[in-house]
């Protein structure tokens, strides 16, 4: 290979491959140094270099120079295969950058294949793989429909680079959030929390750096325009969307929405709510399966337990008719008692008082 054409082939290689040209060097230098020593089978040190510039190949064994003709065929097809392998792993190392820079971000390609319940996603460049633990349940795909996920994990695995993509991660609602409501990239409104059971709810909690934006209805966007668009590409999971407090009184009956409560009363010391709500909300509190408080106990960080005003009524009459005992024995009542007493009932705030404050 001439000068003028070695140089053609590394700028080819720059420019399709996206490889650094200085990587395409050391890959040709390295394979034709691994040929020359195969070939002279010399005690002495081999070293190839070429002329970043000019393309020229400078060859030594020990102190002689070598002319590039005497490598011969065999050894040029050693290098060729040399090379071949380097340029394979460079561009391994261009893919690899490429997705590891984008973890966690959403990317869009279209169903290549199926490997049993595994989905093959050509991403372009490279291929993600969508496994069955990561696909939104009951859903189901044809080859070539467009498919969008997050980059969950990225490995090299010897030369190729595998990429784990899910649409069951909360993060793949997170991002749907910031590419369909602009104040959530622009940062004036934050998700503060989210919570999700793929393929059946979310709950996300969100707040605004500024008061002449409604937080809820930025992310809702006119005639629910926005969170349709995120619904549709979810395949109908449905989306609670609530108020940020740093206030627990004001967060918790907000998590537990669409159920309404009436009372609540905090324990900060093991982190544990114990929520009133009136009789006929008790199963739209817990969800179906439980599965309303599940999420609002995760979205909060509080441990949830409900109860409805028959059973905190219940509750209090035990607790004055443990104090009442206790008076009359002159004896306190245990510390461990369960029961819900006077003191303990000071601490119980209705939502209308909250809302008071």
């Amino acid at each position: 290979m001439d000068k003028e054409s070695l140089l053609r082939l590394v700028d080819s290689l720059h420019r399709d491959k996206e490889i650094a040209k200085d990587v395409v060097f050391q890959g040709i230098e390295a394979a034709l140094t691994t040929a020359a020593r195969k070939h002279f089978k010399s005690q002495e040190s081999v070293s190839i270099q070429i002329d970043r510039n000019t393309g020229e190949i400078l060859a030594r064994e020990g102190d002689r120079k070598i002319d590039p003709s005497e490598l011969g065929r065999i050894t040029a097809q050693t290098a060729k295969q040399v090379i071949i392998q380097k340029i394979r792993e460079a561009e391994r190392d261009v893919v690899y950058e490429d997705f590891v820079s984008r973890r966690g971000a959403i990317v869009s390609g279209t169903v290549q294949r199926f490997e049993g319940s595994t989905i093959i996603v050509n991403l372009g460049k490279t291929e993600g793989i969508l496994h069955k633990s990561e696909q939104i349940d009951d859903e189901h795909y044809n080859t070539n429909e467009r498919v969008r996920a997050i980059v969950f994990d990225v490995k090299k695995v010897g030369t190729r680079v595998r990429i784990l993509l899910s649409r069951t991660h909360p993060d793949f609602v997170r991002r749907l959030f910031e590419l369909e409501v602009p104040e959530i990239a622009e940062n004036t409104i934050e998700i503060k929390a989210l919570a999700r059971e793929p393929g059946h709810r979310t709950k996300i909690a969100v707040s605004s750096s500024d008061p002449n934006v409604d937080c809820v209805g930025a992310c809702v966007g006119v005639r629910g325009s926005r969170i349709k668009n995120i619904v549709d590409e979810l395949n109908g999971e449905k989306i609670d969307i609530i108020r940020w407090s740093d206030e627990p009184e004001v967060l918790l009956p907000n998590a537990l929405k669409p159920a309404e409560v009436s009372g609540i009363i905090l324990s900060a010391e093991n982190q544990v709510a114990t929520i009133v709500v009136p009789n006929d909300q008790l199963s739209l509190a817990i969800g179906k399966r439980g599965q309303n408080v599940r999420l609002a106990s995760r979205l909060t960080s509080w441990d949830i337990d409900i109860i409805t005003e028959s059973e905190f009524e219940e509750r209090q009459k035990a607790g004055a008719a443990g104090l009442a005992e206790a008076a009359e024995s002159n004896k306190r009542p245990s510390d461990n008692s369960k029961a819900v007493n006077a003191e303990t009932a000071g601490h119980v705030k209705t939502v209308e008082e909250e809302e008071n404050v």
